[in-house]
């Protein structure tokens, strides 16, 4: 007898076959990378991108989920598209869906059997039961065309997830390594290579960008970043009992922690993932504003970066929430790496791996006369012993290759004397309404 296992893998390759031959592209060069704006929201301090969905066209702004499952928006407000459709719960479509983990699962409604999903706001974390539906998008690529996808999968979740969303936001989209997240969708439709780059913004002014089927990454002035990228393995998180599945989640297996130079000392145990409970490691987080350690992992830091710190003769001021430590500005010097202050290195395989992180992703701006360290305290258990947050992550650009489990990374793109927003916009026809 064939086993469960063998006939989902048989679906889900049935099913990309299927519909790679809906997407309609506008380009004759379908190998060029899908190119989608990112900006910064400044109240809320999420990362936001616009695509185009449904008939006709309605520019659709998403909060960007970096270990989301799927693409999800709120249906119920609104919703009108001729093109739209619900997926049936025997459809290969819903097939492919289920082999993503417990957040999609088939019910029958109404004399229907349709596949439902498990919608989630990961910054609220309220979730809601939802429905896989299909529909039209349309993205931007490099050489400047719109393309337009019809039948994509995504879900439908009630208005209220969009609570603690940015204003105008109507949904979230998961870049998750599951074949229904936006890469893996994007990638099957268009024929790229399974993998994709994201660059945050660090202003509101400007725009990121998130590409989609591979490099090059040229960025202004002239300079493919691909070329300067250095890699780690991306890290599979065990599943538990209570936590069947993390495998949309990046983990990256950092093993110490040095402060200008000099390594810290750490419990070495909470650098890992425990097998049996699955807490521990570092992950990655486009939703947590800055990074937040186990507690005795930021108290260690901290102290050796205040230390550090009298060096370059700065001064420390009372601390401004959420953060621990805040240093006067009249004493902090700046290059082109931001503010001048003690560096944070991430050391991962090897000595010769380590991700830098320069006064640019430390240092926060609160007032014109305070800046604070950029990092909180995770408590004494957290699920997650080191998350990586959107602060530390702009000006990076970081490529995951979901084919070889793979994480490209560029530490600072202003120590190479350029930044995410140097992407040219210029050629891509997007609908900024």
């Amino acid at each position: 007898m064939v086993s469960s296992h063998l006939l989902i893998n048989i679906t889900i390759i049935i099913v990309l076959l299927s519909t790679t031959s809906t997407a309609q592209i506008s380009s004759s060069d379908s190998q060029d990378s899908i190119v989608i704006p990112i900006t910064k929201d400044i109240g809320s301090l999420q990362y936001i991108t616009q695509i185009g969905q449904r008939t006709p066209h309605v520019p659709t702004k998403l909060v960007v989920d970096l270990g989301g499952r799927f693409l999800w928006v709120d249906c119920h407000s609104g919703y009108v598209s001729s093109t739209y459709r619900q997926v049936q719960c025997q459809s290969v479509q819903c097939s492919t869906a289920l082999s993503t983990g417990p957040t999609v699962f088939a019910a029958s409604e109404r004399g229907k059997s349709l596949c439902k999903t498990y919608p989630e706001n990961s910054i609220s974390g309220v979730g809601s039961n939802g429905e896989l539906v299909e529909d039209v998008i349309t993205v931007g690529s490099t050489n400047g065309s719109v393309s337009t996808v019809d039948r994509f999968l995504f879900s439908c979740g009630p208005t209220y997830l969009l609570d603690r969303l940015a204003a105008g936001v109507q949904g979230m989209v998961g870049l998750g390594k599951n074949r229904i997240g936006l890469p893996s969708q994007l990638s099957a439709r268009f024929n790229l290579n399974r993998k994709f780059a994201i660059c945050l913004p660090s202003s509101v002014q400007s725009n990121g960008v998130i590409f989609i089927g591979g490099g090059p990454y040229t960025i202004r002035p002239k300079r493919d970043i691909l070329k300067s990228l250095i890699y780690t393995p991306i890290l599979s998180k065990p599943g538990t009992v209570s936590e069947p599945s993390s495998d949309d989640q990046y983990y990256i297996g950092v093993k110490s922690i040095k402060v200008n130079g000099i390594r810290i000392q750490l419990n070495p145990g909470l650098l890992s993932i425990d097998s049996d409970t699955g807490f521990g490691g570092t992950k990655l987080s486009t939703i947590v504003p800055y990074t937040t350690l186990e507690s005795s992992i930021y108290s260690a830091l901290t102290e050796a970066f205040v230390i550090s710190s009298k060096s370059y003769n700065l001064s420390r001021v009372e601390p401004i929430q959420p953060f621990g430590f805040c240093f006067g500005t009249e004493n902090i010097s700046w290059n082109r790496n931001g503010p001048v202050v003690p560096n944070v290195e991430l050391e991962l395989q090897s000595e010769m791996v380590k991700w830098r992180i320069f006064g640019s992703n430390l240092m926060v701006p609160v007032t014109d006369q305070v800046m604070c360290l950029g990092l909180l305290d995770g408590g004494l258990k957290p699920k997650t012993s080191i998350v990586i947050g959107g602060f530390q992550l702009e000006n990076n650009l970081l490529e995951f290759d979901l084919a070889t489990s793979m994480l490209g990374f560029s530490s600072s793109l202003p120590n190479k004397q350029t930044s995410c927003s140097g992407f040219n916009f210029n050629p891509v026809l997007f609908d900024s309404s």
